[in-house]
């Protein structure tokens, strides 16, 4: 048996149905309650953790990273954290001490943290292993990359976009992959 397939064609609101959907949805106090649960989200990821890591000078940091347990990060300075970064310090003593002039690409992944997985379940309720993060300075992890609970990575490396480090990586090394692995060395210009 054939199943039929419909054709169509999307329409497009002319400037008077933009309008007036924009008017229709500004009325909708579903919207307003969304604003306000937006609020929150950013004051308990970004606005309150910042006031209790501690963060050297001549910095920046975007408006969407995201920071817990901050009390356990610590950024030297001029550290630049790039747009959608999470930074996630253990909940009872997983530390991420950030050296000088890091750079963070975006959506960059630090956590000291991660579930164990023979617990039993669900995962929620499972204990975690929590182990320190240490970046040196002058480091530059690119897009997307993870970096797990235990990792060390030497001063002025690179890691590639989408890269996984666990364990370290030595100085001035460049590592990519899953999990990242030594693939040249930078010069050290200084």
């Amino acid at each position: 048996m054939k199943s039929a397939v419909s054709i169509g064609k999307k329409r497009s609101l002319g400037g008077a149905g933009r309008a007036l959907r924009l008017i229709v949805s500004s009325l909708d106090p579903r919207a307003w309650l969304h604003v306000f649960r937006l609020v929150n989200y950013y004051n308990y990821s970004h606005v309150a953790p910042r006031r209790k890591m501690r963060v050297g000078r001549g910095g920046g940091i975007s408006p969407n990273a995201v920071f817990s347990n901050p009390e356990r990060i610590v950024m030297g300075d001029r550290v630049r954290i790039g747009a959608r970064c999470h930074i996630w310090a253990g909940h009872e003593g997983g530390s991420i001490i950030i050296g000088d002039d890091c750079l963070f690409g975006p959506e960059v992944m630090v956590t000291a943290a991660s579930y164990r997985y023979n617990d039993g379940a669900p995962v929620n309720d499972q204990l975690m292993n929590e182990a320190d993060v240490v970046i040196g300075r002058d480091v530059w992890l690119a897009t997307r990359a993870i970096v797990l609970p235990g990792a060390n990575i030497g001063d002025g490396a690179i890691i590639a976009a989408g890269a996984i480090v666990k364990g370290s990586i030595p100085p001035f090394a460049i590592a990519a992959g899953q999990p990242a692995k030594v693939v040249g060395y930078r010069n050290d210009t200084r």
